[in-house]
């Protein structure tokens, strides 16, 4: 199977989050053919395991090069035109995993080092179940992200995230009566929200630097005796941002109400100058290419493992992260396969493979 092949089959297998099993059998299967050592763990992920020589002392140091193979719905029929390749996961994040998979089938690790490519589930989930179970059985020295940054550029930084579900009830009341409906109430919550955000972010041009709010659900229901409202609002937080004045905020706006809080990552951030990011560097020079670092307002798996493992952390992966869970997702398969050369460039540069 060559790398474009790979690829369709992975996007051809419907994977949405928490029913991965299929694409994961699938990547073991494939990882295994290509020399990896390989198996589906206790969370449903894909492993493979490639080892160099091993050393004198014994010892063993080790690259974790993660993407998700996770997707969100969307039925978009899998097909090749113009040198694209069409279907859900394409750009997000299957061309990713793709790329990690083959690139380190196709380099011999350095001695004493192993590459482990993990391809993780349920990242589209707040629960990022797949890096959360990896995350205490590995400390790597460098680990990689499956996310697509283009091929010819790396992303140092993703923004945190904290995500709220506001509960409002009340008696049924005439739409001409004194008191406001319930879904009135939660319009005033959310509006205090953005305002709040607003004065957080003044002063702050660049986006990752803002406390962006969204409103993600708004569900009215009743059943003729009280009625009822769920809000959800996902904001996406900066470096450094204390949720806790915000968190009071909301809970004086909700004084009544039901409130939960899930998906508090924090935002992640390495330094260009990392090792990891002069062997990209290195590697980019050497495909003539200008070396251009991102900094994204969304989050990745990097939030979960970044703070564990403080190792030097980048993603990778071909792809144009604006077609991310839109309908028209394609990868550029000239990209993708440009995108493996520069990560066997990049494992070569940062002494991890020969």
């Amino acid at each position: 199977m060559d790398a474009v092949e790979f690829l369709r089959s992975l996007v051809a297998t419907p994977s949405l989050s928490g029913d991965e099993g299929a694409v994961a059998e699938l990547l073991v299967e494939c990882m295994s053919a290509f020399g990896l050592d390989s198996h589906v763990d206790g969370a449903g992920n894909a492993v493979g395991l490639k080892r160099g020589a091993p050393v004198a002392d014994g010892q063993e140091r080790s690259v974790v090069l993660l993407g998700h193979i996770d997707t969100v719905p969307g039925d978009i029929p899998v097909r090749i035109e113009d040198g694209k390749l069409h279907g859900r996961g394409a750009v997000d994040a299957k061309g990713p995993i793709a790329t990690f998979a083959r690139a380190v089938a196709e380099v011999e690790p350095a001695p004493g080092v192993a590459l482990i490519v993990i391809g993780a589930v349920e990242e589209e989930a707040a629960s990022s179940r797949g890096a959360r179970f990896v995350a205490p059985l590995h400390r790597p020295e460098a680990c990689i992200i499956g996310e697509p940054s283009g091929w010819d550029a790396l992303t140092l930084g993703y923004k945190g995230r904290t995500v709220v579900k506001i509960e409002f009830e009340q008696d049924c009341g005439h739409s001409a009566g004194p008191e406001g409906a319930v879904s009135e109430t939660a319009a005033d919550l959310w509006q205090g929200v953005r305002s709040w955000c607003e004065d957080f972010n003044s002063g702050k041009p660049r986006l990752f630097d803002a406390c962006l709010p969204s409103l993600s659900q708004f569900i009215t229901t009743s059943d003729g005796l009280r009625d009822r409202v769920v809000v959800g609002i996902s904001l996406r937080t900066p470096p450094g941002f204390d949720a806790q004045p915000l968190k009071r905020h909301i809970e004086e706006l909700a004084a009544g109400a039901n409130v939960y809080y899930a998906g508090e990552e924090l935002a992640w951030t390495s330094p260009r100058t990392s090792p990891l990011a002069r062997a990209f560097s290195r590697s980019f020079a050497a495909h003539g290419l200008r070396p251009r670092f991102k900094h994204k307002t969304g989050t990745s798996d990097m939030n979960v493992l970044g703070p564990v493992w403080g190792c030097p952390i980048a993603a990778y992966g071909p792809g144009d992260s604006t077609l991310d869970h839109t309908p028209s997702e394609h990868i550029v398969l000239a990209e993708y396969e440009r995108s493996i050369e520069v990560l066997k460039g990049a494992l070569r540069a940062g002494g991890w493979a020969v």
